[in-house]
């Protein structure tokens, strides 16, 4: 895999044109917080090129301390005035709890095998028990989640109240983003 990253990095470098010019704050001036998942391409989704907007990555899509630290960043020092959190339907985040994980890596640090019976540890010991201390942000339900996470962040201490948070769940069965009315209520800018 390494040598077929280098070789892109490579074709790209070629063809990277005029792009060292691009201005450091997004000339789009937004951000969004999405999943890592690799069947979202929020570059295509959101119609966006290089330089654009912000886009930060997380398992879930999650509002982490993290996340909202990337979010304060992106207002504070680089102009972003529009947010938007998108979660996604069919998201792995769904499929486990935090009781799950923490007992797989106590178990082992061993890729785990999921089938009809949820995730299942192969893996041989030692693990470790360090997975106790971590908030997994696992989610039971998609609509709620993306609320609740918009809710987090606007009412966040750091997080100023003209922003406007906009609440989404992009269907990866269509492509098409499903507005959740709920959260971009919460996110309405004040």
């Amino acid at each position: 895999m390494l040598q077929e990253v280098l070789s892109a990095n490579q074709t790209y470098v070629k063809n990277f044109g005029d792009k060292s010019n691009l201005p450091l704050p997004p000339g789009r001036r937004f951000a969004i917080l999405t999943c890592m998942d690799a069947r979202l391409d929020p570059a295509k989704y959101a119609g966006l090129s290089e330089g654009d907007a912000h886009v930060i990555r997380n398992a879930g899509g999650r509002a982490s301390d993290d996340a909202i630290r990337s979010l304060v960043i992106s207002y504070k020092l680089l102009g972003t005035k529009e947010w938007f959190v998108i979660h996604h339907t069919n998201c792995g985040m769904e499929f486990f709890t935090d009781q799950v994980i923490r007992k797989l890596l106590s178990n082992s640090l061993t890729t785990a095998v999921l089938d009809e019976n949820g995730f299942r540890d192969v893996g041989q010991r030692p693990g470790s028990t360090e997975g106790e201390f971590i908030n997994w942000l696992t989610i039971n339900d998609q609509v709620t989640s993306v609320a609740i996470d918009v809710r987090r962040i606007r009412f966040h201490p750091l997080v100023p109240r003209d922003i406007p948070i906009y609440g989404y769940l992009y269907d990866v069965k269509t492509g098409e983003l499903i507005e959740i009315p709920e959260a971009t209520e919460i996110g309405r800018a004040a």
